[in-house]
C-alpha cells in the first residue's frame, strides 16, 4: 500500500469531524497571516518613516495585537486538532478491537502477542502525529500560499512566480524526495519496535525459566541487539529528516536572494518603487512558515505512515470464518460429524471422520497428542471453517446455525485457562455477564473450586494477576470448568479438563459431570482414567477414527 493510498484511507476517516477541521485551518490561515506580517508591517513602517513624519502608536498596536493573535490562534487551532486526533484514536482503537474480534481465533492463533500489543498501542499513537499535525497543516500551507501569491502578484508576477516556485519546492518536491528515502527505513523502524516489544513480552513471560537455567546474559544481549537495530534505523531517519531541513533552508535562502536581486533590477528600471522592493524581500523571507511545516513533517510522517499501513492492513484483513447471522433460531439435539477433513495450512490434522454425539451422553475421546482431538472440539465449537464433510447440530449444518445461538448451544473449555486482571467474581462472570451470586458459588462448587476462594482473605473479589500467574494450574484449571458450568449450555466441549489436578479434584469435577444428565458432554484427554464417566469412548489417531 503507497503512502499516498495510506494517507487518503486515513483521511476519510476525518468525514464526521470535518467542522471542528475547518475551524482548525481557518485559525491557523489567519494565524501564520498575523506571524507574516508582523516583520512586514514593521519594516514598511519603518521604510516610510525614511521620508514621513507618522505617529507610532497606532502601527504599534497593530503590531502587539497581531502578535497576541497569533497566540490564541494557534494554540485554537493545536486545540482543534488535537480534538481531532484523540477523537479518532479512540474511534480507530474502536475499530481495531472489532478487527481483531472478527479475526479472532482462526486467524490470531499463533500470531505474535507482541506484534499485536505494539499495533494496539504505539502505532495508533502514532497515527495522532497525522491527524493533529499533518492534514490541517497541508490546507493552511494551501490558503496560505494563494492570498500570498496574490500579493505578490500584485507587487509584481516576477515575485508571484519565485515564491510559487519555492513553496513547491519545499512543500512539495522535498517532502517527496524525503519520503522516498525514507519509506523503507520508516517501516523497517515498526517492524524492528514490534519484533522488540514481542521478545520483551517473552522476556518477561519467561523470567522465571530465564533465571531457572541462566539464560539471563544471552536474553539480555538479544535485547542489547534488537535495540541497537532499532537505534541504527531511527539514525537513519534523523539523518533523512537532517537532509530535509538543509534543503528547506536552501530554498529559503535563495528565494530570498532572487527575490532581492529582482527586486533592485525592477528598481533600477524604475518598475518598482524602494518601498515595494523592500515590502516583497521581507514578505518573501518571512512567509514559508506553513510550507517549512510541512517539509518537517516528512521524517516524521514516514514512521507515521508506516504505523497507519500496518493498523489499515488489520483493519482490512479477511477472517477466515465469517460470524452467521439473520438465519432463524436453532435448537439443540445430537451432533452429526460426516467425513469432515481439516488441515493447517498443508499439514492434515482430520481425514475423513465421521462421528455421531448423542444428545444427552457423556462421550468421552481418547488419543496421543496430535491426533487432532482439540482441532475436533474447534471445529464443533466453528472456530475454523471445515474444508471437507459438514457437521451438523440436529439435522442443521452448523454454516446456517447462528453464530450467537452456537455459542449458547455450546460451552468450551481449553487446557490453558485465560484469567484476566481482575476480580475472580469478574473472571467468572464473563461466562454469564448477568449470574447472580448464588449461581457463581454453585458452578464453583461443582467445579470443587468454592472452597480455595472462599479461604482467600478477599473471596470471590480477589485480584488475579496478570495471566493468572498469582493462581496454581490446577486452580485456574478449575475455574475454567466453573465458567463452563455457570453458562450452562447444552452441549459441554472439555479438553483436558483435569490435566492439572489431583486424583482428589479430578474425582469430584468427575461426579459433578455425571451429575449432568440433561446436558450432552464431549470430553476430550489423553489420560484414560479421566474417561471413567463417559457412556462411549472414541479412540482418535493421526487424525482418523480407529
Amino acid at each position: 500500500m503507497s503512502n499516498f493510498k495510506v494517507m487518503r484511507k486515513m483521511i476519510t476517516l476525518v468525514a464526521p469531524l470535518s467542522g471542528v477541521m475547518c475551524i482548525a485551518v481557518l485559525m491557523g490561515v489567519i494565524g501564520y497571516l498575523c506571524a507574516i506580517f508582523i516583520p512586514v508591517l514593521a519594516v514598511t513602517i519603518a521604510a516610510y518613516l525614511g521620508s514621513h513624519s507618522l505617529d507610532l502608536t497606532i502601527p504599534f498596536l497593530i503590531l502587539i495585537l497581531l502578535a497576541v493573535l497569533r497566540g490564541i490562534l494557534h494554540y485554537l487551532e493545536q486545540a482543534c486538532n488535537h480534538y481531532i486526533a484523540f477523537k479518532l484514536l479512540a474511534l480507530i482503537r474502536d475499530k481495531v478491537f472489532k478487527a481483531l474480534r472478527r479475526l479472532a481465533p482462526a486467524k490470531l492463533e499463533g500470531r505474535d502477542k507482541g506484534e499485536l500489543i505494539a499495533l494496539i498501542t504505539n502505532d495508533i499513537e502514532l497515527l495522532e502525529v497525522f491527524y493533529a499535525h499533518t492534514i490541517s497543516p497541508i490546507l493552511i500551507a494551501l490558503l496560505c500560499g494563494i492570498v500570498l501569491l496574490y500579493l505578490f502578484y500584485r507587487v509584481h508576477p516576477l515575485f508571484a512566480l519565485i515564491a510559487l516556485i519555492a513553496y513547491l519546492l519545499v512543500s512539495i518536491a522535498i517532502p517527496l524526495v524525503v519520503t522516498k528515502l525514507g519509506k523503507e527505513a520508516g517501516n523497517r523502524v515498526r517492524g524492528r519496535i514490534s519484533a522488540l516489544s514481542g521478545y520483551l513480552l517473552a522476556s518477561l513471560r519467561g523470567m522465571l525459566e530465564i533465571l531457572q537455567f541462566g539464560n539471563g546474559e544471552q536474553r539480555l544481549e538479544g535485547i542489547r541487539s534488537q535495540s541497537e537495530a532499532v537505534n541504527q534505523l531511527q539514525k537513519k531517519l534523523k539523518d533523512i529528516e537532517g537532509l530535509s531541513q538543509s534543503l528547506g533552508s536552501f530554498v529559503v535562502v535563495g528565494a530570498a536572494l532572487c527575490t532581492l536581486y529582482t527586486a533592485l533590477i525592477l528598481v533600477l528600471n524604475h518598475e518598482l518603487s524602494f518601498t515595494g522592493a523592500l515590502f516583497a524581500f521581507i514578505l518573501m523571507f518571512s512567509s514559508f512558515g506553513p510550507f517549512l511545516a510541512l517539509s518537517s513533517l516528512s521524517n516524521n510522517l514516514l514512521v507515521t505512515l508506516a504505523s497507519g499501513r500496518r493498523v489499515l492492513s488489520l483493519l482490512e484483513e479477511k477472517p477466515q470464518v465469517y460470524d452467521i447471522e439473520g438465519k432463524a433460531p436453532a435448537e439443540y439435539g445430537s451432533i452429526h460429524v460426516d467425513h469432515i477433513a481439516f488441515a493447517y495450512d498443508q499439514e492434515m490434522i482430520l481425514n475423513d471422520v465421521s462421528l455421531d454425539f448423542d444428545e444427552k451422553k457423556i462421550i468421552g475421546i481418547h488419543g496421543k497428542s496430535g491426533s487432532g482431538k482439540s482441532t475436533l472440539l474447534k471445529l464443533l465449537m466453528r472456530f475454523w471453517e471445515i474444508q471437507k464433510g459438514g457437521i451438523s447440530i440436529n439435522s442443521r449444518p452448523l454454516n446456517t446455525i447462528n453464530t450467537e445461538d452456537l455459542r449458547h448451544m455450546e460451552s468450551y473449555a481449553t487446557q490453558e485457562t485465560v484469567l484476566f486482571h481482575d476480580s475472580i467474581e469478574i473472571n467468572l462472570r464473563i461466562a454469564k455477564l448477568d449470574a447472580s451470586h448464588e449461581e457463581i458459588t454453585a458452578a464453583c462448587k461443582k467445579a470443587s473450586i468454592h472452597e480455595f476462594i472462599e479461604s482467600l482473605p478477599q473471596g470471590y473479589q480477589t485480584p488475579v494477576a496478570e495471566l493468572g500467574s498469582s493462581l496454581s494450574g490446577g486452580e485456574r484449571q478449575r475455574i475454567g470448568i466453573a465458567r463452563t458450568f455457570l453458562h450452562n449450555s447444552d452441549c459441554i466441549l472439555l479438553d483436558e479438563p483435569t490435566s492439572n489436578l489431583d486424583a482428589l479434584n479430578e474425582a469430584i469435577i468427575l461426579k459433578s459431570l455425571a451429575a449432568c444428565t440433561d446436558k450432552t458432554i464431549i470430553l476430550v484427554s489423553h489420560r484414560k482414567s479421566t474417561l471413567k464417566a463417559a457412556s462411549k469412548i472414541i479412540e482418535m489417531e493421526s487424525g482418523r477414527v480407529s
